[in-house]
C-alpha cells in the first residue's frame, strides 16, 4: 500500500517548506518554498555557513546587498535538487511599497541570472497587501513570476488572481489558529477542528472552487500547515507546501486518503462573481478580524526575523573588514 505522501502526489503537486537544503534533497518534491523565518533558521546552521560567507565577500560591506544574496544562494542550491519553482521572498519591510517591491524582485532575478538561474524557476514571494498585488501585477507583466503570500480571506485571493498572479499562498494553520483561539475563550476545553469543519480548510476550498468556477489560472497553493488532517482535507488542491516533519509524519502512515478538491466539480458549481477592486479588497478585509490580525502578524513576524538575519550579517561584514 502507498503511503500518504505518494497518494497525495497522485492528486497534488506537493512543495516542501523549508530552508534547510538537505531535507529538500531528502524530500524530494517538485518545487519549494522559503521565507524569512526558514531562512534565518537554516543560516544559523554550520552546514550552510558558506552560503552566508560567500553572500558576504559578495557584497563588500553593503548589507542589503547581502540580505539578496543570502536568500538567492539558498535559492540557488534548492533549485539544483527541485525540478520546478523556487519561492524566494522579498523583504516583508516593503509591504505597503509598490515601486520599492518591483525594485527589490528585479534585483533578487539580477542576482539570479549572474549565477545562471533563469527567472522563469523563480517565484518572487510577495505578501498580498494591496500594494504588494499591484507590485506583481506590474512583474507578471515582465515575466518575473510572483508567488502572493499571507492570504486570509477570499477577496484578498481573487484580487491577487485578476492581477495575474502565477501562485497564492493560502495559510491554513494561521486561519484555524485564530479561530480555536476564539473557541477556547468561550470553551476551555475545546479540543479543536476535525477535518472539512477545519476554517483554514475550509477558506483554502471556498478559494479553489471559485478559482476553477470562474477560470482563473492563478495556482492555489495551500501553505502553513499545523497537522496532516489539514493536508488530507485539502487532496486535490492544486499544490500544497508541508513541511519535512509533516511529510515524514504522512510518509509513515499507509491509511487511505481521497480527493476532496476537484476541478470538474467546481466549474459546475453555483459561484456567484466577487467584486476585488481596491474598495472592496480594503473593506474586506477591514471586515474581516482574523484576516485582518494574521496578515499583520505575519508581516511583523517575518520583519523581525530579517532583523535578526541583518544582525548576522552584519557582524559577519564588520568581521571581514576587520581583517
Amino acid at each position: 500500500m502507498a503511503n500518504q505522501v505518494e497518494q497525495l502526489k497522485e492528486h497534488t503537486i506537493v512543495v516542501s517548506d523549508t530552508g534547510e537544503i538537505e531535507a529538500v534533497k531528502r524530500i524530494k518534491p517538485q518545487d519549494a518554498t522559503t521565507n524569512p523565518s526558514l531562512i534565518t533558521k537554516a543560516a544559523g546552521m554550520s552546514q550552510y555557513a558558506k552560503l552566508i560567507d560567500d553572500a558576504v565577500e559578495y557584497a563588500k560591506g553593503d548589507l542589503a546587498l547581502a540580505m539578496d544574496k543570502v536568500s538567492v544562494n539558498f535559492g540557488t542550491e534548492i533549485t539544483k535538487i527541485v525540478p520546478g519553482y523556487v519561492s524566494t521572498e522579498v523583504d516583508a519591510r516593503l509591504s505597503f511599497d509598490t515601486e520599492a517591491t518591483i525594485a527589490k524582485a528585479r534585483k533578487l532575478i539580477e542576482l539570479y541570472k549572474e549565477v545562471g538561474v533563469d527567472k522563469s524557476r523563480i517565484l518572487i514571494k510577495i505578501a498580498a497587501t494591496w500594494e504588494g498585488i499591484k507590485a506583481a501585477e506590474v512583474l507578471e507583466k515582465e515575466g518575473i513570476t510572483c508567488n502572493l503570500t499571507l492570504i486570509f480571506n477570499k477577496v484578498q485571493a481573487i484580487a491577487c488572481a485578476e492581477a495575474g498572479a502565477t501562485l497564492i499562498s493560502p495559510f491554513v494553520g494561521r486561519i484555524m489558529d485564530y479561530y480555536k483561539e476564539e473557541e477556547l475563550k468561550k470553551n476551555p476545553d475545546f479540543k479543536g477542528f476535525k477535518g472539512p469543519e477545519d476554517p483554514g480548510v475550509k477558506s483554502v476550498t471556498e478559494i479553489y472552487n471559485y478559482f476553477k468556477k470562474h477560470g482563473y489560472n492563478t495556482i492555489v497553493m495551500g501553505a502553513s500547515f499545523r497537522n496532516t488532517d489539514q493536508i488530507v482535507h485539502l487532496t486535490g488542491c492544486d499544490r500544497l507546501t508541508i513541511s519535512p516533519t509533516l511529510l515524514d509524519e504522512m510518509a509513515a502512515s499507509t491509511e487511505k486518503i481521497s480527493v476532496q478538491l476537484d476541478a470538474a466539480k467546481a466549474a459546475d458549481m453555483d459561484i456567484a462573481k466577487v467584486d476585488s477592486s481596491e474598495k472592496a479588497f480594503r473593506w474586506a478585509v477591514n471586515e474581516d478580524p482574523m484576516a485582518t490580525d494574521k496578515l499583520a502578524a505575519g508581516i511583523r513576524g517575518f520583519s523581525a526575523d530579517i532583523v535578526k538575519l541583518e544582525k548576522v550579517i552584519a557582524e559577519k561584514i564588520e568581521a571581514a573588514s576587520a581583517k
